[in-house]
C-alpha cells in the first residue's frame, strides 16, 4: 500500500513518515511551497525554504520519495487574504485551520489520487481510530468517520482539524496520535534525523519573526490608522495604533495608564474604535457559532451537551449547543468564558471524541 504524507521539515512529520514506512507502506513525502517571501532568516517556521530542504534530507535518510508542490496562489487566496481581512475587520483569524481546510488535506488527496496512493497522513497529534495498537484503523459508526484527541493532552491538535471532511477522514491516518511528544523526539534522535533537535514551530508560517502587524500594514495600511480607545461606559481612555493590532481578550500592550488592568472587549471597525473593560466585562457565557462542520454527527437537530474549546490554547468547558436557523448554533456555557473572540473557532467534544465546530460570531 502507498501513503502520501505532508512533510514540513519538523520532527513530527519526519517521525510520522518513518513510522508509516516501518508499518510497510510505500511512503511519498510531500512538502508545500506556500509563500514567495518566506523568511530565510527565521528557519524555524513551518514550510520555510530551509525546512523544505530538511524534509528532503529526512526523506533521503529514511529512504522514501519526496515531492514538493507549489500551492502559493491558493495559499494567498484562502489563507493570507482571509488572515489580513479578518484583522482589518476587527476579528481574530486562525490561519492554521484555514490551511487545513483549503490547502493541506485537499492537496494531499489530489496527490494521492494522482499517484495511486491508498491513504494520506500528517504529523498531527490526533486519532482517526481508537489509538494505541489500533492506530491506523479508522473507527466507523453510523457510516461516519470519527476524529479523536491525541493521547498526549499537551500536544493534542484535534482543534485544528475540525474542518476535515468525511472524505478526507476516510483516507487519513495520524501515526503520532498514540504517542507522547517526548517519544516522537526520542525516535528522531535515535534515527539521527536532521529535524530531531529543531525547536517547536510557534510562528505564523508566512510572517517574519511573528510581526503580523507589519505584515498587515503592507497588505492594507488603512488597518493601522490610529483611533480612540473607550471603556465600556463610553469614556475615552486612550488612543490605539490601528484595530489590526488588537484582539478580543487582549490585556497587554494597550498603552493605558490605569490601576486595574483593562481587557479588549470589542472592536468597532466602522468607527475605528477599540472598547476595553474589566476582566468581568470580557467574560461571556453565551455566544453564537457559524460556518459549522460536523464530524461525529450528520447535523445538530436538538440541544446537545458537550465540552467546548474556544481557543487552541484553552481547555474545554461544559456547555450546551442549541441549533438555530441559518446553520448556526448558540453555545451556552455552564461557566463564564474569557473572551470568546469573533473569528476564532469553537470546537465541541464529548470526552476525547470531536463532535464538530465552527467560527465564533
Amino acid at each position: 500500500m502507498k501513503a502520501v504524507i505532508a512533510m514540513s521539515g519538523g520532527v513530527d512529520s519526519s517521525v510520522a513518515a518513518y513510522l508509516l514506512k516501518k508499518q510497510g507502506f510505500e511512503v511519498v513525502g510531500l512538502s508545500f511551497e506556500l509563500w514567495d517571501q518566506r523568511d530565510r532568516q527565521n528557519p524555524n517556521v513551518c514550510c520555510s525554504a530551509e525546512t523544505i530542504d530538511i524534509a528532503k534530507d529526512v526523506a533521503r535518510k529514511i529512504g522514501i520519495e519526496h515531492l514538493t508542490i507549489d500551492v502559493r496562489d491558493a495559499f494567498y487566496r484562502y489563507v493570507i487574504e482571509d488572515f489580513c481581512n479578518s484583522y482589518i475587520s476587527g476579528t481574530t483569524p486562525n490561519p492554521c485551520i484555514l490551511c487545513n481546510r483549503y490547502i493541506k488535506f485537499k492537496s494531499l488527496l489530489e496527490k494521492a489520487e494522482e499517484i495511486g496512493a491508498d491513504i494520506i497522513a500528517t504529523g498531527h497529534y490526533a486519532r482517526t481510530g481508537t489509538g494505541g495498537k489500533e492506530e491506523g484503523k479508522r473507527e466507523k459508526g453510523n457510516k461516519r468517520f470519527f476524529l479523536r484527541k491525541g493521547v498526549d493532552s499537551k500536544k493534542d491538535q484535534s482543534y485544528f482539524l475540525y474542518v476535515m471532511t468525511q472524505k478526507e477522514l476516510s483516507k487519513t491516518v495520524f501515526p503520532l496520535g498514540g504517542l507522547k511528544k517526548d517519544e516522537t523526539r526520542s525516535i528522531a534522535i535515535g534515527l539521527g534525523l536532521a529535524s530531531a533537535t529543531r525547536p517547536e514551530s510557534q510562528e505564523i508560517c508566512f510572517i517574519a519573526n511573528g510581526n503580523y502587524v507589519s505584515f498587515i500594514k503592507g497588505f492594507a495600511p488603512e488597518a493601522l490608522q490610529p483611533g480612540s480607545i473607550i471603556n465600556t461606559e463610553g469614556k475615552l481612555v486612550g488612543e490605539h495604533k490601528g484595530i489590526a493590532s488588537y484582539t478580543i481578550g487582549q490585556r497587554k500592550r494597550l498603552g493605558i495608564q490605569t490601576t486595574k488592568p483593562y481587557y479588549v472587549t470589542d472592536i468597532d471597525r466602522q468607527s475605528n474604535t477599540v472598547i476595553v473593560g474589566s476582566k468581568e466585562d470580557a467574560m461571556k457565557k453565551t455566544f453564537k457559532v457559524k460556518k459549522l462542520n460536523w464530524i461525529s454527527i450528520n447535523s445538530l437537530l436538538s440541544p446537545m451537551r458537550v465540552e467546548v474549546r474556544v481557543r487552541s490554547t484553552t481547555t474545554e468547558k461544559p456547555a450546551t449547543i442549541i441549533p438555530e436557523k441559518n446553520q448556526r448554533v448558540t453555545v451556552k456555557c455552564d461557566e463564564l468564558q474569557l473572551a470568546p473572540a469573533a473569528g476564532q473557532s469553537a470546537v465541541f467534544y464529548t470526552g476525547d471524541l470531536l463532535i464538530g465546530g465552527g467560527i465564533i460570531e
